[in-house]
């Protein structure tokens, strides 16, 4: 039975500065319903504080412990582990890696660092790498939403150049890992079978949800869903035409089974 709810938050709450249409009525009927709900982002080129502006903007008031963010838990990882990180980020996800350790073993971080992925910037990337630092990936994601409403290229391809110049392989600390969508449905205090993910990436959100044990994984056809993206989403994976009707479809499913 689905207990709780995992939800992204570009492409399904809002695109750009634009809060989508009736999408803080349908959360609040997640909270009417007695249903918990974490968001999940793989958004790196924001700090998590500009992240809870940008909702408590649209009327939505978010306890910063109930939004994940790649920032938050690689930050998580280096601090835990003594690492420094050599970031090749948004300028403006440099707040998030303020408190990491400054001195000791390097980690190459990378994000969607934009007009910072120059040359010099990736060449310096990968001379760590070739070094034998750790490589962790905010995200592998293909491409995003961007604030003008159209897709633009992602991260991921940024990370794959550098996997195949260093012959390393990143570890991805967002969605689709594991251990991503562990720790949010953790902070449900529900297991992973209890939780749905509803997102607009059929393979970081739902595929992701699903590989890592989830009960539900929704679809949405909005934000950077395009036709045809549901058969990367892998088997068992729902489809709704927008957030609304994923959580009409999540509330019939939990109202059948009480």
């Amino acid at each position: 039975m689905i207990r709780g709810v995992l939800m992204d938050l570009a492409g399904v709450v809002y695109t750009g500065d634009t809060c989508l249409p009736g999408a803080l009525q349908t959360i609040g009927r997640l909270r009417d319903a007695g249903l918990p709900c974490r968001f999940v982002t793989n958004t790196t080129s924001k700090p998590l504080r500009a992240v809870l502006v940008q909702l408590q903007g649209f009327g939505l008031r978010v306890e910063p412990t109930h939004v994940f963010t790649p920032a938050k838990a690689t930050a998580g990882w280096l601090t835990t582990r003594g690492h420094s990180p050599h970031l090749l980020v948004h300028p403006d996800l440099r707040e998030d890696f303020a408190e990491c350790p400054a001195e000791g073993p390097v980690a190459v971080v990378v994000g969607d660092a934009r007009q910072g992925f120059t040359y010099d910037a990736m060449n310096a990337a990968f001379r760590a790498l070739a070094g034998g630092t750790p490589f962790l990936a905010l995200a592998g994601n293909r491409v995003f939403m961007d604030d003008d409403g159209q897709l633009s290229i992602d991260a991921g391809a940024f990370v794959t150049a550098l996997e195949y110049s260093a012959e390393v392989t990143a570890t991805i600390m967002g969605k689709p890992a594991p251990g991503f969508f562990a720790a949010a449905c953790a902070s449900l205090g529900l297991a992973p079978g209890e939780v749905v993910m509803i997102g607009d990436d059929a393979e970081a959100d739902v595929g992701g949800a699903l590989q890592a044990g989830l009960g539900m994984g929704v679809l949405v056809q909005t934000g950077k869903y395009r036709p045809g993206d549901e058969a990367r989403a892998g088997d068992g994976a729902r489809v709704a035409p927008d957030l609304a009707g994923a959580v009409k479809m999540v509330l019939t499913g939990v109202e059948r089974s009480g």
